[in-house]
């Protein structure tokens, strides 16, 4: 820091002082015009930070609010290579177990160490195993390996999705919407997602219903000041009923507000929606499961400006597509330290 002119040291540095406000001047001209010859590094900055956002779970904190979601499924024992021993390894919850198995899961590149987490937490039916946290690494996150599942099942068993996986693409004629599962928020869900997954087929899986920003949003999805709140709703609307499963409601998960690119159940499932805007007026009443990567945003927009029809839907004025499209779910291949790299479908 300089020094005020009337420091008693001033006098005996001036010509020092001199020349350093004289480079500090020439510093300072020189980010000016860095900033003004490159308009896009503000830019790239944002998709940045948008990213980080996407993997840590779309800004959806615990039970939607701050810190992170912990959620497991109950009655589900998960198998896998064990990184911690439960029998010397014990919480009080199964929240701390999965927060114990994020620990393991910070870095920003290579795999997680622990990808799963097993919790005994039922005191009686435990017994002397009652507490022990089992942190686990499985050969394949997208299809985890089960030892037992039902209600006489005493165990607690959660996923969590490091930098770079959990991705599974949308694949549309226009595109594939990659996105981001968020396993500890909604663990029904993604096991859901999985399901499918491993069918290689999603018949019947489609975008319906298709309505643009309009004059209400802007690009980055905020809303414009005293702009209706729709219609058009800034969305793209399909199923995830896909034939031949049978399709079991999903309970209520955590519900955050919605953002542009969450991927949100309609009630119990399988409709869903992708949210083009930010819609704090709808007051976190969905179950948001995944989230669309930000580069891929303009898939969703293109399948929003196709041709629709005017339709009304419980006294709502809705625009259904004239021509449903299809999509796939496919298993994305991806680089553990940059989402972007690398990204191809099986």
């Amino acid at each position: 820091m300089g020094r005020r002119q009337n420091d008693p040291e001033a006098t005996h540095c001036s010509p020092l002082v001199l020349l350093l406000v004289g480079l500090a001047s020439c510093a300072l001209v020189y980010a000016a015009l860095c900033v003004v010859l490159k308009p896009n590094e503000a830019s790239s900055f944002s998709e940045l930070v948008s990213l980080e956002l996407v993997e840590e779970g779309g800004g959806v904190g615990v039970e939607g609010e701050s810190g992170g979601c912990c959620r497991g499924t109950e009655n589900l024992e998960l198998w896998g290579a064990a990184v911690k021993w439960g029998s010397e390894f014990k919480f009080n919850s199964s929240e701390q177990c999965c927060k114990a198995c994020k620990a393991m899961c910070t870095g920003t590149d290579g795999p997680c160490l622990c990808d799963s987490w097993v919790f005994c937490g039922k005191k009686e039916a435990c017994g002397s195993k009652f507490g022990e946290c089992w942190l686990k690494k499985q050969k394949d996150t997208l299809a985890p390996e089960r030892q037992e599942v039902g209600e006489t099942v005493s165990w607690t068993s959660g996923l969590i999705f490091g930098r770079g996986e959990g991705i599974v693409g949308l694949e549309t004629k226009y595109g594939t919407l990659h996105i981001k599962l968020f396993p500890d928020c909604a663990p029904h869900s993604v096991a859901y997602i999985l399901e499918l997954l491993a069918l290689r087929h999603c018949a019947g899986c489609q975008f319906y219903r298709a309505e643009s920003r309009g004059p209400s949003w802007d690009s980055e999805g905020n809303h414009i000041k005293n702009a209706p709140f729709g219609p058009p709703f800034a969305l793209v609307q399909g199923t995830l009923d896909a034939q031949g499963v049978i399709f079991k409601k999903i309970p209520t998960e955590v519900c955050p507000t919605i953002r542009r690119g969450s991927v949100a159940w309609i009630g119990s499932g399988p409709e869903f929606f992708i949210s083009l805007a930010n819609h704090e007026e709808w007051k976190k009443e969905y179950t948001v499961f995944a989230s669309v990567l930000p580069e891929d945003m303009n898939i969703a927009e293109k399948i929003a400006q196709l041709p629709t029809t005017a339709d009304v839907w419980n006294s709502i004025n809705v625009s259904v597509l004239e021509k449903p499209v299809p999509l796939h779910l496919r298993r994305m291949k991806t680089s553990h330290g940059d989402l972007t790299a690398n990204m191809k479908s099986n």
